[in-house]
């Protein structure tokens, strides 16, 4: 029979209840369902995790003890299992040398392009830089200079200063009768007036005088190895005005610098052949900020301006800086926004004058008097972070810290001489500053002869086809440069599934988490056509999605449900999209038919005034001033890369927590914000983990196991044994099980195999030792009430309000599946957000709040959008505003109003193109109108 279908038999992994599936193979498959119905849990955790182990346990126990063994799923069986690749959105590199270039490997073929034909040029006076044999420059000359009469010159000396009486005679030892001196030609047979050794020279011994022909070919190809040899590979022709040179050496005649062989290491920021030596490669150097150092310019030195100044040695600093302002002519009472900028620089950076320092103790009667110079606020904090043994005390200078470009290479991360090599006029840093359709265009229009041609001609070729690769999955607004930690999770995913297609592999499965996160409606159709291709090339995509695009175009579908956590697990739904429309019973299956459409209902808003962003320049945006309603719920769209991230997260964002907060973080560049004082709070709501070891879970993040420890150390054997609230937490030692420390799970190791974790033998899971779990509540010990849903402790906590109010607003958000206890790790993004967004809503608002949401419907089901826009309503008609930069069309049809920024990605973005309610923004020609208005007609 044809092995046709991968066949899963028996899958229980989390919460999958004993499910079998047939997977057709060479199809799109999409697995739907509400979010926590085990999608990725069958995806991810069941199938690729098979197909990987099943690989790694095909190679050597050598070669295995240095691969990442996944955990064998709980499955009776897989059949018809290809070699699994994973493209998920969580293995973003963090690491500071990562860039989009190097990600998808096309820096390493510059690098290669850059090594073979780029034109060295001299990092100083920027003069074209040659490495020639004297058959070339013999042809040259011959080509360039064709019957004109021309001096052969050997430089040897240029723009230097000295006498050189001692050159002159060698010269004439060598047989040489002439010489150029400063322009003049001087026979050395008579006396060479004495040098201006102040001044800067030029001297060339002159080898020959010759019209050249090719009759005088050899008379020249003998001069010319003269001169090569008399100025060490170095030659210059001379036509009256005209001097051309020509060198052996890679080296500039003028200013001596040798670039050497050109390598591909020569132009990478990873190898200490190619890397600046002063940032070693990374672009950036951590150096303590004036703006930091002294945050408030309102203050004088003596109210302490200067911050780490402050302290336990202020005196002995304010009598030094007293000193300096004596010799100056400035007064520590003085403002420092009103001290003279000279002045300034000499209390940051220092003087060389000497200065009279006297010190006083307050203490003692104690006196002492020095000269010396002054170091400045900046060097002596600089001098005592690289000095200091204590790492507290490093620690608390870093809050004084900013990354700033590095100096020696203004963040190009490379040697001088590295990028001063360049193709058609640009350096390897300058491409890959380029976004990625303006690079594909530069290497389209590369203008080159015919021998580079066909050297780079395997290179470019491979170039190219990545960057179209980036250009297919919406990534055109990105540049080589971009490092891989700034990258949002769908984006990283994207670079790895360009990469991927650029290995033109077949037969492979690929496991791909929700790819069109960050995606703008516009880009869809060229991911689709991507992944599309990706399943002609013979391959089998298992996709996880809830874009409904991209559903209605797969071939096969798995829907699981009904509901999420131990509510789902099961398969609702396994064929075609057509069939799942025709009358089919599913919660996916309604939204897809329009049954059920989300609406917002139960508005309350209340005008207070608004926000004023004034003249954003972040990244790409156009020096533009954006209004924000307050009390509203605002949404900011706009096609991938057209500055959203820039003007919100990155402007508007650190600009209101620098002034809430005074945190170290720099805004994006603005002139002002208005309107802060309609405000008192800013919150951002992201999807990042809340909480990173498994002793973090939902209860204890949102302060509900606070009170229920505090329940249970109430009860009448807790007060007879003395029990304090600590003893019901597994973080304490008294309560917790001894053998475990609290984990429920041991890590057993094995060798070549994926760690085993066990249950604990003594308190078989529970966390706790016996003690402990002997005292009930209502019949439930402390571990039974963590393995309890939300749900289930809402109905058991019913009459202490302390505890249910908390609950209630985490069952609101639509996670009364979850368990109280459950790892924070096991938790999905989409859910780590909601657990946040519940956190907030049980605490008292003032109603004045900003909350700040980037794509919240990441990872969520139709129904679970539903759900998020509650909550989000119930938080605006409190009072507080809501900003939410998104793409989805449901959330952006019920916002209250819309910020669209374009037209396009990158350069050509950052521009406001539309502002107004849903109903005014879908009556424009943009991107996002277009799609809000065949939305709408719904």
């Amino acid at each position: 029979m044809k092995n046709d279908k991968l066949k899963i038999r028996g899958a229980r992994q989390h919460n999958l209840k004993n499910i079998d599936i047939d997977i057709p193979k060479n199809n799109l498959v999409v697995i739907s369902g509400l979010s926590g119905s085990g999608k990725s849990t069958l995806a991810f955790d069941t199938i690729y995790a098979e197909g990987q182990r099943r690989y790694v346990e095909s190679l050597s126990a050598y070669a295995r003890q240095f691969l990442e063994m996944m955990d064998k799923p709980d499955v009776d069986s897989i059949e018809g299992l290809s070699p699994a690749i994973s493209i998920q959105q969580k293995t973003t590199s963090k690491n500071p040398r990562s860039t989009v270039g190097t990600t998808t490997e096309i820096y390493d073929y510059l690098r290669l392009l850059y090594a073979r034909i780029g034109i060295p040029h001299c990092p100083n006076c920027r003069r074209r830089i040659s490495n020639q044999s004297v058959e070339t420059i013999c042809k040259s000359i011959l080509k360039d200079f064709d019957g004109k009469k021309i001096l052969v010159l050997a430089p040897i000396i240029q723009r230097k200063k000295g006498t050189y009486e001692k050159l002159f005679e060698q010269i004439k030892k060598d047989g040489y009768s002439r010489i150029r001196l400063d322009g003049e030609i001087l026979p050395l047979d008579e006396e060479i007036p004495p040098l201006d050794k102040q001044k800067w020279h030029w001297i060339e011994i002159v080898v020959d005088r010759i019209t050249t022909s090719k009759s005088e070919k050899s008379r020249l190809f003998e001069a010319i190895q003269n001169a090569l040899k008399a100025a060490k590979g170095s030659l210059m022709i001379s036509v009256g005005k005209e001097n051309k040179i020509f060198s052996q050496n890679n080296a500039c005649p003028f200013c001596g610098v040798t670039i050497g062989e050109l390598e591909p290491r020569t132009f990478s920021f990873n190898s200490p052949f190619g890397s600046c030596k002063t940032c070693n490669g990374l672009g950036v150097k951590m150096e303590f900020d004036p703006d930091l150092v002294i945050p408030d310019k309102t203050k004088s030195i003596l109210d302490g301006a200067i911050v780490p100044w402050s302290g336990r040695f202020s005196s002995f600093r304010r009598q030094a800086l007293k000193a300096v302002g004596k010799k100056f002519g400035f007064n520590l009472m003085t403002p420092i926004n009103k001290i003279k900028p000279q002045h300034l620089k000499i209390i940051l950076n220092g003087t060389d004058e000497l200065i009279n320092f006297q010190y006083q103790s307050k203490s003692s009667d104690s006196y002492w008097e020095h000269t010396d110079d002054f170091e400045g606020v900046l060097g002596n904090l600089e001098r005592v972070f690289m000095e200091t043994d204590s790492e507290a005390k490093r620690e608390w200078l870093k809050q004084f810290m900013r990354d700033t470009p590095c100096k020696a290479c203004k963040g190009r991360k490379l040697k001088p001489e590295a990028l001063a090599v360049k193709i058609n006029g640009k350096g390897i840093m300058n491409v890959c500053d380029l976004s990625i359709d303006e690079c594909y265009n530069f290497f389209q229009k590369l203008k080159l002869t015919e021998t580079e041609a066909y050297i780079a001609r395997d290179v470019l070729k491979e170039i190219k086809g990545r960057l179209e690769f980036l250009i297919n999955v919406g990534l055109t607004y990105l540049t080589l440069n971009r490092s891989s930690a700034t990258l949002s999770g769908g984006e990283s995913q994207r670079i790895r599934l360009a990469t991927q297609i650029g290995s033109n592999l077949t037969g492979v499965l690929y496991v791909l988490d929700e790819p069109t996160i960050g995606l703008h409606q516009r880009d869809n159709t060229r991911l689709i056509k991507t992944l599309t291709k990706l399943r002609n090339l013979g391959n089998t995509v298992i996709i996880v999605e809830h874009d409904e695009e991209i559903i209605r175009n797969s071939d096969w579908m798995i829907d699981l449900g009904p509901g999420a956590g131990i509510h789902g697990g099961n398969v609702v739904f396994e064929g075609t999209v057509n069939q799942i429309l025709n009358g089919h019973k599913s919660i996916t299956g309604d939204y897809l038919k329009d049954k059920s459409l989300i609406k917002l209902e139960n508005k309350k808003r209340i005008d207070k005034g608004k926000l004023v962003l004034k003249g954003a320049t972040q990244n790409n945006l156009k020096n533009i001033t954006v209004d924000f309603p307050l009390g509203k719920f605002i949404t900011v769209t706009g096609v991938s890369g057209s500055g959203k991230s820039s003007l919100i997260n990155e402007t508007l964002l650190k600009g209101l927590e620098a002034n809430f907060y005074k945190t170290t973080k720099r805004p994006g560049s603005y002139k002002e914000i208005i309107g802060l004082d309609k405000i008192d709070k800013v919150i951002a709501i992201d999807q990042s983990p809340i909480g990173r070891t498994p002793r973090s879970n939902p209860a204890t993040y949102i302060g509900a196991f606070t009170p229920i420890r505090e329940l249970y150390s109430n009860t009448e054997l807790s007060k007879e044994r003395g029990y304090a609230p600590g003893q019901f937490s597994f973080n304490v030692r008294d309560g917790r099980c001894y053998a475990c420390e609290g984990d429920g799970v041991k890590q057993i190791q094995m060798q070549f195999l994926s760690d085993v974790f066990v249950k604990c033998d003594e308190c078989k899971g529970k966390r706790y030792n016996s003690e402990t779990l002997s005292v009930l509540y209502k019949g439930k010990n402390i571990s039974d009430i963590l393995d309890l849903t939300v749900f289930e402790a809402l109905q058991f906590f019913d009459n202490i309000p302390a505890i249910k109010r908390k609950l209630q607003t985490v069952y609101d958000v639509g996670l009364g599946y979850i368990k109280l206890g459950q790892p924070s790790p096991t938790l999905s993004g989409g859910e780590a957000q909601r657990v946040k967004l519940s956190s907030e809503l049980s605490k008292q608002t003032t109603g004045n709040t900003v909350y700040m949401l980037d794509e919240p419907t990441t990872g969520l089901h139709f129904a679970d959008v539903q759900k998020l826009l509650d909550v989000l309503n119930r938080l605006v008609n409190l009072g507080n505003t809501v900003i939410v930069i998104e793409h989805n069309m449901d959330v952006i049809k019920n916002s209250d109003w819309i910020i669209d920024l374009g037209p396009e990605g990158g350069n050509d973005g950052g521009k406001i193109m539309a502002v107004g309610t849903p109903a005014q923004v879908a009556k424009t020609p943009t991107h996002t109108g277009k799609f809000l208005k065949r939305f709408m007609k719904r």
